[in-house]
């Protein structure tokens, strides 16, 4: 008995012409976000502000057509328990890196609670803004381009260590954390958790590596054009834009 049906040429061509389409979709809503990301991190004077806001923008009207799901994007409660340990990780991490600063006398801190808060506030949701656009974003649609999970996670971890670039101290662990991060999240599929080690690791770094060595977090032409604070100052402004003279 011969069927047809369901594997006729005729009713697959229209499954793969849906696949060329969103392959098509999710390679120009890649290259276009990411494109204005690094005009943000590598313009300068008022028109990164205009670039900014453009790229805000390009990421909400394209979450909004193509809307996956917030469980997809990572966006709920499913899994944050269980991924839970890497925010253990980070902080058992960022403990033995605290002590050696102190030993080697390059830690620093704003002071009371209420100064860490000032300093560090902002940096902790723009930590959650990068893991919503890392895995929620850039990641979920590498997994449908891409032809395994690995190179999906390589591509994905080395552009996010790329925009961080010259900084000879974030670039090298951006890579790193990126790659780790979207390991976890495959496994977990929790932005929170994430976000939550991701703002850890940062904090450590600002407090225990001299602004002189990272120029205070920035990258792009915000690192080139550093000049010394006058305080520790690592606010939201400062990692969003990264590239304040």
């Amino acid at each position: 008995m011969h069927t047809t049906g369901d594997f006729s040429p005729e009713a697959c061509r229209p499954a793969a012409s849906w696949q060329t389409r969103q392959t098509i979709t999710d390679s120009v809503e890649l290259l276009v976000g990411y494109g204005l990301i690094s005009a943000v991190v590598w313009t300068p004077g008022p028109m990164r502000s205009w670039l900014y806001f453009g790229a805000i923008a390009w990421f909400l009207v394209s979450i909004f057509v193509s809307f996956p799901g917030w469980g997809e994007m990572g966006c709920s409660v499913a899994g944050f328990w269980r991924s839970l340990w890497i925010v253990g990780v980070a902080l058992s991490l960022g403990t033995v890196a605290a002590m050696l600063a102190g030993n080697l006398h390059t830690l620093h801190h704003p002071g009371p609670p209420i100064q860490w808060v000032k300093a560090f506030g902002g940096y902790t949701i723009w930590a959650l803004a990068q893991q919503f656009l890392l895995q929620g974003y850039f990641l979920i649609r590498l997994l449908r381009i891409l032809p395994s999970k690995t190179w999906a996670v390589i591509t994905a971890g080395s552009v996010f260590a790329l925009i961080h670039l010259p900084n000879p101290v974030l670039t090298p662990v951006t890579l790193l954390w990126g790659l780790v991060a979207c390991f976890v999240f495959l496994r977990f599929r929790n932005i929170y958790s994430l976000a939550i080690a991701h703002a850890i690791f940062g904090i450590c770094i600002a407090i225990t590596i001299p602004a002189s060595v990272h120029h205070n977090m920035r990258v792009g032409l915000g690192y080139l054009t550093y000049s010394p604070p006058r305080h520790l100052h690592l606010s939201q402004i400062d990692q969003r834009v990264s590239t304040d003279e």
